[in-house]
């Protein structure tokens, strides 16, 4: 089976692809337009496969994707390109229309046009799967209510309003057009290869640089957290035997306020590495000015794919939190070559 990944070389489509080249036999082309979040070197260790393809495209561009298509001729395609960092969203919101509205009709166009041109067989096999966040459900009031796959959308930031817009757009070409369609909506991830502007991956490394850890506000934020590698095979399970047309909800059954993830965080750096002039990271937090429209609280209702496709994630908040502060305390280059811009710089030929 060939697949396309779009958005690759992401976060979370790098951990999918790894894991696909690594536990399936997939054939995977990753198409990314590489913005600065796309990082090739997160898909290292399966670059040299014999079924890993990259394909430099930005899915806005309607004419690329129709050829890709024709190159490659895909069984399914696993759309996670998207901008995704809510306050970049606030500060310039252009970009997430362009990229999560724009590029998710174009893909839908590209599909389509493909997909009817297929034999009957093939085209009732094939899949589009999106991928989208638990965000645009907005926050839950009360502390035991559930994102479940039918709560009403309520988004609250630009980033969380052009993926529920790209979610609709999912289910119109689906009821419409018959596109044999998927969505999935997840929790927060962490986990290895993190652009280091998310909670988790920026806390470790501005503590190993003696920065403040800036919270906003009190820090009773409250988010169900998933590892991303539990993630990875859930999207895999969805895509091989999930029902065209349903929407799964994907958690890591593990709720905790920022503030709780920031010091969890600090305890374990204070046991795995030391502060060589002594005291503990805790000392570095720091609580600052809240977001404008921040979401409260976060939690999914996970019951559906547990029940339908016997996903549930094997990584604990305990165990995928100490393996994600070892891989980045082991992965000291990858972290300053995304700090510094020169994995950007040499993709570039840029010189250092």
């Amino acid at each position: 089976m060939k697949v396309f990944v779009t958005g690759g070389a992401g976060f979370i489509g790098s951990a999918v692809i790894r894991y696909l080249i690594s536990d399936t036999d997939y054939e995977v082309v990753n198409i990314d337009k590489l913005t600065y979040a796309g990082n090739l070197e997160s898909l290292k260790c399966v670059a040299g496969s014999s079924r890993y393809c990259f394909e430099k495209v930005d899915i806005c561009d309607r004419a690329a994707l129709d050829e890709l298509f024709k190159k490659h001729a895909p069984q399914a395609v696993m759309h996670l390109a998207a901008e995704s960092h809510v306050d970049r969203s606030i500060d310039g919101p252009a970009d997430f229309v362009q990229t999560n509205i724009v590029g998710t009709y174009n893909l839908l166009e590209a599909t389509r046009y493909y997909w009817q041109g297929l034999p009957e067989a093939s085209k009732a096999a094939f899949r589009f799967h999106h991928i989208s966040t638990d965000e645009v459900y907005g926050d839950l009031e009360g502390t035991h209510d559930l994102f479940h796959e039918k709560t009403p959308y309520a988004p609250s930031s630009p980033y969380s309003a052009s993926k529920a817009s790209a979610d609709h757009l999912v289910r119109a070409w689906q009821r419409t057009f018959g596109l044999p369609t998927l969505i999935t909506n997840c929790s927060n991830n962490y986990g290895p290869y993190h652009f280091p502007e998310k909670l988790i991956p920026l806390m470790i490394l501005n503590a190993l640089d003696r920065k403040a850890l800036p919270i906003y506000g009190a820090g009773n934020q409250v988010r169900d957290w998933l590892f991303v590698e539990d993630h990875a095979r859930a999207l895999h399970k969805v895509l091989a035997e999930g029902q065209v047309g349903t929407t799964y909800n994907i958690g890591g059954h593990n709720e905790k306020t920022n503030l709780d993830v920031v010091h969890k965080l600090c305890e374990l750096l204070d046991e795995l590495c030391p502060r060589a002039e002594g005291g503990t990271y805790g000392e570095l937090i720091t609580h600052v000015k809240d977001r404008p429209g921040h979401d409260v609280r976060y939690a999914i209702d996970a019951s559906k794919i547990q029940r339908e496709l016997g996903w549930v994630p094997v990584e604990s908040f305990e165990t995928g939190l100490r393996k994600t502060v070892e891989w980045y305390l082991n992965n000291q280059e990858w972290c300053r070559r995304v700090q510094d811009g020169s994995y950007q710089r040499e993709r570039l030929g840029i010189k250092e």
